[in-house]
């Protein structure tokens, strides 16, 4: 682990603790953002809804890494929602959008402004949820399936392909909405601390089981994801 990784801000999203309620999410999104920033080397990359910037160290040899979020901060190089970005057309080789859609109004229109800031040939990287609690930050409108993101992203802009994925099986969607309620459960009755050790054993058992059983990772009737990864490749 680089000096960088350690001490960035968001180290929690970067190596979620298995005692993490979000863990089931964090850490897929991680590894799969961790892997598609060893490619992005040279590139102009685009973080919308950036917020403390917690992946960049993922993408520190990108020849630019800019953050845009919809409110000012310290974090952010460019202010504005992501329905209607201030960033010219074609212009990052990588647009992230992180756990984002889920709180916009629009996200249809929020769709086609990742796309026209992507160049020919460049990627949009989402993610956002499947099933989870109810979190405004300030809103919170939108959860999908698998084909309803597939659908999302071809009908509202041109790709030359969409890669929809789960990032964790059924096991791991039904753990965390069983953590998050160990959790708040412990949290009212003031033992937070004893929660912990309930919620690392849930997430452990829940990954092993979606390890060992294939279709728990398939989208097959009765599937529970927590959250989905969208590669989105621009045409040419």
């Amino acid at each position: 682990m680089s000096d960088l990784e350690r001490t960035w801000p968001g180290g929690s999203q970067r190596r979620p603790s298995r005692s993490d309620t979000g863990w089931s999410v964090r850490a897929p999104l991680a590894a799969w953002l961790r892997y598609e920033g060893a490619a992005s080397t040279g590139l102009r990359v685009l973080d919308v809804g950036c917020g403390s910037k917690p992946y960049y160290p993922f993408f520190a040899g990108a020849a630019e890494y800019v953050g845009v979020d919809v409110v000012e901060s310290a974090s952010a190089d460019l202010v504005g929602p992501v329905e209607a970005l201030p960033v010219d057309d074609d212009s990052f080789d990588v647009v992230l959008c992180t756990q984002v859609l889920e709180h916009v109004d629009d996200p249809a229109q929020a769709v086609r402004e990742l796309q026209r800031m992507t160049k020919p040939g460049g990627r949009v990287l989402a993610s956002t949820h499947g099933v989870q609690v109810f979190h405004p930050n300030p809103n919170d409108y939108w959860r999908w399936t698998q084909t309803g993101l597939q659908r999302l992203f071809d009908s509202n802009a041109t790709w030359s392909s969409v890669d929809v994925q789960p990032g964790a099986g059924t096991a791991a969607g039904l753990a965390m909405l069983v953590a998050r309620f160990v959790h708040l459960l412990a949290k009212r009755a003031n033992v937070t601390a004893a929660a912990r050790p309930v919620v690392a054993g849930l997430n452990a058992a829940a990954a092993a089981l979606d390890a060992r059983v294939p279709m728990l990772r398939e989208p097959v009737p009765g599937a529970l994801f927590a959250n989905f990864h969208v590669t989105a490749v621009k045409a040419q």
